[in-house]
């Protein structure tokens, strides 16, 4: 499989949870991560899930600007999306087959901080 950011290859990661063991892609190169329908949202409350997304955010956060990218899979145009919980995570999703994250984009993603909380806060008062 090829990145859909970098087209470099992506390369099987294998984590083991309680509930068996979980593959994602991650690519060689910019070390984003494609995660098939459900394993990110399974990996985001298993204990050290985060090690997996060992890329540099600044590198995820550069190509987080490229946005017409085709899924891995079936090479359909993914759409961007944002995370319900923290709106500032956005990442590349395909209805059919799965989720791109951008390096340093999972971790942010599985810890929802106080500041999190504080934004979005914010976010919805200014809204009103």
């Amino acid at each position: 499989m090829q990145c859909p950011k970098c087209q470099s290859d992506m390369e099987e990661k294998t984590l083991s949870t309680l509930e068996g063991e979980v593959t994602v892609d991650r690519c060689t190169t910019c070390f984003g991560i494609w995660f098939d329908i459900g394993e990110a949202e399974t990996l985001k409350e298993k204990w050290m899930s985060d090690h997996i997304d060992s890329g540099d955010p600044t590198v995820g956060h550069a190509h987080n600007k490229i946005r017409d990218i085709n899924c891995p899979r079936c090479d359909k145009p993914m759409r961007a999306l944002s995370d319900p919980l923290q709106t500032h995570i956005q990442y590349e999703g395909c209805d059919e087959h799965g989720m791109y994250f951008d390096a340093g984009e999972f971790t942010d993603f599985k810890y929802e901080t106080l500041m999190d909380i504080f934004r979005d806060f914010v976010y919805a008062v200014r809204k009103e």
